[in-house]
């Protein structure tokens, strides 16, 4: 488990990471999510040693992380660090053989990367005459290569298509599968909620919300919506309702003390019911409220 415990940066007078803490547990995704200046990036930095902590610990399998331990570790940064003018196919048996793997066994890495990403027949291309998804595609490649111990991704999805970003959660999923912890930051809520495990959120450099999905989601206000035959503007008399909305037949309710069984039968009784369903909030919703 790759442990951080009351983080904290600062640069002059603004601090901004502020005593942060989470836990990354083995084997599992979790999403590392916030608005601009929230303190992502910062935090993947300290963790990885590129920036000092003015505070807290970085603590790996239960003990403060070392240099040695950072050498086993996956990164993308958020500035992309490749050469644009080096063959890719290069690159990355450069970046391998860093890692400690022999000049074979990275080539045939490096190989076995590109082919999965469908880059086998650019090889020998330099990275700048990639499309932009492409050269993604590469940095993915860049952070995996060394078989990693923990995977930190700042932004990995950026400028990905659907396709691509499918083939980067399947490549993902296989180091989470063998254990490994996966950290990764993306302003992208619904890929967040659709594959994280666990999700931390970030605000102003403090973390105000964690958890998995569904358990942050049920920390939401649960809403009803009903749809009726007729106009739904009824609903605005009903005791024990608070109305978020109504369009036409459609009305979004908030049930305060009434039960569902009550507006069913109201409902009945004025017509027909096309639908009354509990209406969970989404992972976006929880991020509005708790970064308010």
């Amino acid at each position: 488990m790759l442990e951080i415990d009351q983080l904290t940066r600062r640069f002059g007078d603004k601090v901004a990471v502020d005593a942060v803490s989470f836990d990354v547990p083995d084997g599992q995704l979790t999403g590392f999510v916030g608005g601009n200046g929230a303190g992502k990036t910062t935090t993947m930095r300290m963790i990885m040693g590129v920036l000092a902590a003015h505070g807290g610990e970085v603590r790996w399998q239960g003990d403060p992380v070392t240099a040695a331990d950072r050498r086993g570790f996956g990164y993308m940064p958020e500035e992309r660090g490749l050469y644009p003018k080096q063959p890719i196919h290069d690159q990355l048996v450069y970046l391998a053989r860093l890692q400690g793997r022999s000049a074979s066994d990275a080539s045939a890495a490096a190989t076995a990367l590109l082919d999965r990403f469908d880059l086998g027949e650019r090889r020998t291309d330099k990275l700048e005459s990639l499309s932009l998804g492409n050269q993604q595609r590469v940095q993915i490649a860049a952070a995996v290569i060394g078989e990693p111990d923990v995977l930190i991704l700042d932004e990995p999805f950026s400028g990905l298509d659907p396709a691509a970003v499918d083939s980067m959660v399947e490549v993902l999923r296989e180091y989470t599968v063998r254990g490994v912890p996966v950290l990764f930051s993306s302003h992208q809520l619904d890929l967040v909620e659709r594959l994280c495990d666990g999700l931390v959120v970030l605000s102003r450099g403090r973390v105000v919300a964690q958890g998995t999905s569904e358990g942050l989601r049920r920390t939401g206000t649960t809403r009803h919506r009903l749809v009726v035959s007729g106009d739904a503007g009824w609903v605005r008399g009903l005791s024990g309702v608070t109305v978020v909305d109504v369009d036409g037949p459609s009305a979004l309710l908030e049930l305060t003390s009434a039960t569902t069984d009550e507006v069913l039968a109201e409902a009945l009784r004025r017509g027909g019911v096309r639908e009354l369903v509990e209406v969970t909030p989404s992972i976006a919703d929880i991020y509005r409220k708790v970064t308010a």
